[in-house]
């Protein structure tokens, strides 16, 4: 299992044999090895990676993996060990879009804007039934829209450049330019 934490950088287009590619950029930021897990000791087969983020700040991130006795503790992990082909998994917080209405938040339609509808335009319309007399938990209403942890499963990697420690996965990854993302395969 190979596993990195990075910072997204942005989405770009490659152009190679297979035409053009939209990809992701993602920096692989020196990761360091910070602490091992072993299911004698505490349960769980895990290795525990660590980046700086600030000056005083470091970023944590456990991966769980059957391979522990490959990594030692205090050692860096690369995009070196990132292979072109691989298939990766990316995961992040998703962009925060604070409060939206349930026209932007779960796609409604909205009411019609002629015939007595002045203003109902955008209302979600009856949100209760006769019986149980309360509105029923779940019920698709207006809130805090993202800002919620997303994976993105099976995205290729198309160029590995270990000079400047990058990756580029074809597609799109959850999260906004400069977020902490966690990389890993199977």
């Amino acid at each position: 299992m190979k596993f990195a934490l990075g910072k997204k950088l942005g989405m770009t287009t490659i152009y190679n044999d297979d035409g053009a590619q939209n990809v992701t950029l993602i920096e692989i930021v020196p990761n360091k090895i910070t602490n091992i897990y072993t299911n004698e000791k505490d349960g769980r087969n895990s290795i525990c990676l660590s980046i700086p983020k600030t000056n005083k700040k470091s970023f944590l991130r456990e991966f769980r993996s059957d391979e522990i006795s490959e990594f030692s503790e205090g050692n860096e992990i690369e995009a070196s060990i990132f292979e072109k082909g691989d298939i990766v998994s990316v995961s992040a917080n998703t962009k925060a879009k604070g409060f939206q209405g349930v026209v932007k938040r779960h796609n409604f339609k909205g009411g019609p804007a002629s015939h007595g509808h002045r203003h109902s335009l955008r209302a979600p319309g009856s949100i209760g039934s006769a019986y149980p007399q309360h509105v029923i938990k779940g019920k698709k209403m207006a809130g805090r829209d993202g800002g919620k942890r997303a994976t993105i499963s099976s995205l290729e990697v198309i160029l590995v450049d270990n000079d400047n420690n990058l990756i580029a996965v074809k597609g799109s990854v959850p999260g906004v330019v400069g977020r902490i993302v966690e990389v890993k395969s199977k």
